[in-house]
């Protein structure tokens, strides 16, 4: 029971039922306003919108920060491209103080010099010697061994002169043998001998041809550029070659070789030199020429191959300084025939003709070995009674160049 104070003196008495129903509304009052506890489902409601209000609050600030960073970059780098596109002025960096600190001033002038050298070497190579200066002009192929001189390209058809003759020929010596002479420009040894691309040709395969080819080619190189065929031996590799079956060609060969002679001189298989007269200069030979092949007879492969061998010699004397050329030019022609359709034997040449001139040895000398002319030495042999020519002439056939005689030769 709710009691109400005294009045006072001097102030009026309120009711009791006035007093009964301010304290009523009063307590009425204060329990509604007071603050009430949330739930546990209001409290993790509003956990999770304070966090994701944070949250993007953070990502807000991470997006300005990397816009931010993307504006500066961006406003370096049109900076550089400005200072780049805009030449500096002189002294700062490009002046001359920096150019020589930098080196590359230095570095220009002395390329031009080095430019104006060179261009003076050339202007003298050009005067002193065109031929060689234009040989090294594009056309000609790799660098040769011999001198640093470009080498020809290989021969594709019969060439319609002789070669010209050197500016300022020169003389052969020890150490440039081919020195003055056309076979400077020539391919060394079995690189001069070039294989035509393969095909089919008649009742011949793709391989068959090739193996033709790549047959002649063997046969060339042990009969004429093999050491131990050059120094007298016999060319049993290229002998080997030959069919079996071509009883008449191999007594030939064994004949030449066994008791050489006027009618059977080793000389028209191989080429040969006698090791106690003579001694190659070095150990290149230079070579010349080409090689195709057609239909034969009966549908075969044949294969034509035309070579000019050029060989220099020096005397086999100890301290011979003197060096002497000889050039020998040989045509072979053999078939390959397909042995499932005729009587052949699988695997070797058919030899037709194989044919020889030799420029620069003794006339009518028939030892089975050459003997180059040395201009020391008195000459060996007879006399030539044939024509002069030239060794080095591809554009005539070898019947219509010598027509068999022994001649002598315009160069070497």
């Amino acid at each position: 029971m709710t009691t109400k104070p005294p009045p006072p003196d001097d102030q009026p008495s309120i009711p009791d039922d006035v007093w009964d129903q301010f304290v009523r509304d009063t307590e009425s009052d204060i329990r509604a306003s007071a603050p009430k506890e949330p739930s546990a489902r209001a409290r993790m409601v509003t956990e999770r919108l304070r966090q994701q209000d944070a949250q993007d609050a953070h990502e807000a600030k991470r997006r300005e920060a990397k816009q931010a960073k993307q504006a500066k970059q961006a406003k370096k780098a049109k900076k550089a491209k400005k200072a780049k596109s805009e030449p500096e002025p002189t002294g700062w960096r490009t002046g001359p103080a920096w150019q020589e600190m930098d080196g590359r001033a230095t570095r220009k002038r002395r390329w031009l010099g080095l430019l104006g050298v060179l261009l003076a070497v050339g202007m003298l190579v050009i005067v002193l010697n065109p031929s060689r200066a234009l040989s090294l002009l594009p056309g000609r192929s790799s660098t040769s061994s011999d001198g640093g001189t470009a080498t020809l390209p290989p021969e594709t058809a019969q060439p319609s002169t002789a070669p010209s003759e050197e500016a300022l020929p020169g003389a052969p010596t020890l150490k440039e043998p081919f020195l003055g002479s056309p076979a400077l420009q020539y391919a060394d040894g079995a690189a001069g001998i070039v294989v035509p691309q393969a095909k089919p040709v008649g009742h011949m395969t793709l391989k068959q041809v090739d193996f033709a080819l790549r047959k002649a080619k063997e046969f060339l190189v042990d009969s004429n550029l093999n050491p131990a065929t050059l120094r007298g031996a016999r060319p049993e590799t290229a002998i080997g070659l030959i069919d079996p079956r071509q009883a008449d060609w191999l007594r030939g060969v064994d004949a030449a070789f066994n008791k050489p002679g006027k009618k059977q001189d080793p000389l028209w298989y191989a080429t040969r030199y006698d090791p106690t007269e003579l001694k190659l200069v070095g150990d290149i030979v230079k070579t010349r020429g080409r090689m195709t092949f057609k239909e034969g007879t009966y549908g075969s492969v044949a294969v034509h191959a035309d070579y000019t061998f050029v060989y220099p010699f020096t005397q086999a004397a100890a301290g011979s300084t003197e060096v002497s050329r000889t050039i020998v030019r040989r045509v072979l022609d053999v078939e390959v025939i397909d042995p499932v359709r005729y009587k052949v034997t699988a695997g070797k040449l058919t030899m037709v003709s194989y044919n020889q001139d030799t420029g620069n040895t003794a006339c009518y000398v028939y030892d089975g070995y050459l003997h180059p002319a040395f201009a020391s030495d008195a000459a060996t042999g007879s006399p030539a009674s044939g024509p002069t020519t030239d060794p080095y002439d591809r554009s005539k056939d070898i019947t219509t160049q010598s027509d068999g005689k022994c001649g002598s030769v315009s160069r070497s």
